[in-house]
């Protein structure tokens, strides 16, 4: 019997070296053997392995054709700005490719907001409330909170019971500015107020310190709305 629930995507553990060298061979600067040097050694089952070179194929190798645009886009940012980690990167890529991924982030940024830190409890709840009450939910929503610690994102203490925020990346280049809210926004799917855009919680981990109405109004792939005279919203344009 097939599940009704949404589609998961993001069901492994992805570590940021595979991300990385993902990324390198998108690039141009690296091939496809320093990857799998990387995956082989992880003692895998075959399945398993197979099913983490799908996921990373989608973030990074073999990206979905409406986000081959955003994912270069990406790749031109990490060879131009020492800002663009490949951490900082997979993440926005992992943000637009994954909506399952993206709601993990977008809990843990509430959450972590009102409360200082979450449990890894409320988070697997929530994911299931969304998601349908199955085991690959649970089991996939760790993994992305594995993923996550793995890249420098968060912290899982008291025997992974509890997730705190680790401090916050300062963003300071433009581009990346505007790449990663295209991220969040392809993510969120409708048009955000500009007051919302410097507390998204799917961008918990950044601190955006560009003035982000500037930002939307100066990034071609953008569009800057009014409603009456102090609401503004930003919107992705169609072919971006």
């Amino acid at each position: 019997m097939t599940s009704s629930g949404p589609q998961i995507g993001f069901d492994r553990f992805i570590h940021l070296e595979w991300a990385a060298a993902a990324l390198s061979i998108r690039a141009g600067l690296a091939d496809s053997g320093g990857l799998n040097a990387l995956i082989d050694p992880a003692g895998l089952a075959l399945k398993a392995s197979k099913n983490n070179r799908t996921v990373i194929n989608q973030l990074w190798l073999e990206p979905r054709l409406n986000l081959r645009s955003f994912v270069e886009r990406g790749v031109a940012l990490h060879q131009s700005t020492s800002e663009a980690t490949a951490s900082v990167l997979t993440w926005g890529v992992a943000l637009a490719t994954y909506p399952f991924f993206g709601k993990t982030a977008e809990l843990i940024g509430r959450l972590s907001a009102l409360q200082g830190d979450c449990s890894s409890a409320e988070i697997l709840r929530r994911m299931s409330e969304t998601y349908g009450e199955r085991e690959t939910v649970r089991r996939s929503a760790g993994r992305v909170l594995q993923s996550l610690a793995s890249w420098g994102f968060i912290d899982r203490i008291e025997k992974g019971t509890r997730v705190i925020c680790l401090p916050k990346l300062t963003v300071e280049d433009d581009a990346l500015t505007a790449w990663l809210l295209e991220a969040a926004m392809r993510f969120d799917g409708k048009a955000i107020p500009v007051s919302r855009l410097p507390s998204l919680p799917t961008l918990f981990p950044f601190n955006l310190t560009r003035p982000l109405a500037y930002v939307v109004s100066n990034t071609p792939e953008f569009l800057l709305a009014s409603e009456g005279p102090s609401h503004q919203f930003a919107s992705l344009r169609q072919a971006v």
